[in-house]
Order: structure tokens, then C-alpha cells, then sequence
């Protein structure tokens, strides 16, 4: 019974909570991002590189008969996946850095100037 006492304790630290929103919320970004890069970007960059489909490039390592499908080396799937890590990568580096100037902004905004006490002001 102890290690489920354990247990309750800490997924119900704030930090797990936290982690559990993020990682929720990370997998929705995914698929937006996902559907950026395949709807809007690659399109374009397909036209620009004459029609191409980049999902589509393969190698065929063995050509298909009756009864198997080809054995084929799938680099263009390969490549769609690692811009859609480029645009996520880029896109949580941009919002760090957002987060990182606004609390930056935040601490200058609080910290006061000092109080001048009146015995250093010479009034002549």
C-alpha cells in the first residue's frame, strides 16, 4: 500500500500535471504543424522542384511480382518528416524566445529605482 501512497503523491506534484498538459497540448501542435507542411508548404516547394511529391520518393530495391508487394526505400517520407521537425523545432524556438524577452520585460518593469534617502539631496 505504501507505493501506491507513493504513487498518488507523485503524479499529483504539479510538475507531472504540468508535463501532462504540455505533452497534450504538444501532440495538437504536432498535427497542426503536420498539416503546414504537407497543405501548405510542401506544395510549393514540390511545384518549384517540378512536381514532385516528396512522400512519393523512393528507391525500389526489388520490383513486385504476383504474390509480393516491392521492397522499396522510402527517403521521401524520410524528408517530409524531418521538415516537419525543422518547423517544430523552429516554431518552440520562437515562442521560448517570446517567453524569454517577456519575462525579461516583466523583471525590469518590477524591479524599482532606489529611494534617495533626504540627507543626499543637496538643496542650495
Amino acid at each position: 500500500m505504501k507505493i501506491i501512497r507513493e504513487f498518488k503523491a507523485f503524479a499529483m506534484k504539479g510538475n507531472v500535471i504540468d508535463m501532462a498538459v504540455g505533452i497534450i497540448i504538444g501532440a495538437a501542435f504536432g498535427k497542426i504543424v503536420t498539416s503546414i507542411v504537407n497543405d501548405i508548404i510542401m506544395p510549393p516547394i514540390g511545384l518549384l522542384v517540378g512536381g514532385v511529391n516528396f512522400t512519393d520518393l523512393k528507391i525500389v530495391m526489388k520490383a513486385a511480382t504476383e504474390t509480393h508487394p516491392a521492397v522499396t526505400l522510402n527517403y521521401g517520407s524520410f524528408l517530409q518528416v524531418c521538415f516537419d521537425f525543422l518547423i517544430v523545432a523552429f516554431a518552440v524556438f520562437i515562442v521560448i524566445k517570446a517567453i524569454i524577452s517577456t519575462k525579461k520585460k516583466a523583471e525590469v518593469a518590477s524591479v524599482a529605482p532606489p529611494a534617495i534617502p533626504n540627507e543626499c539631496i543637496n538643496l542650495k
